[in-house]
């Protein structure tokens, strides 16, 4: 199973002598990953800064950086941050689950999608 994916970022970082880093590894997010940033002060100060520290933990390189923190997924652009919150959900598949299903009167096949939290 692969666990880490590199990446190219579409405009890139640039770092406070001008450098532009495109290049970078993200791994896949653990439980922990995510616990951890819900109770992370910056998030709990402003729920929508969970996006950046997840990102922050599963970025694991940005070319010729020492470290990718909060602070550099902060300086990103617009559409870097896209672009790594859609490989996120990609590699991590987010989508929610689905089971294929036919239709016992016409024979149709259909998606329909699971949800384990539904009660009763």
């Amino acid at each position: 199973m692969e666990t880490i994916y590199d990446f190219t970022l579409p405009k890139g970082y640039i770092d406070a002598s001008g450098e532009v880093h495109k290049h970078g590894r993200m791994r896949l997010a653990t439980a922990g990953d995510e616990i951890s940033a819900t109770r992370d002060p910056r998030v709990l100060a402003n729920p929508s800064y969970l996006t950046i520290v997840i990102l922050s933990k599963v970025v694991t390189e940005l070319e010729g950086l020492d470290a990718v923190t909060a602070t550099t997924i902060e300086k990103l652009f617009t559409a870097d941050l896209a672009y790594l919150q859609d490989m996120y959900q990609r590699i991590n598949d987010v989508e929610p689950p689905t089971m294929t299903c036919v239709c016992p009167d016409c024979g149709k096949t259909f998606e329909v999608p699971l949800n384990f939290t539904q009660e009763g």
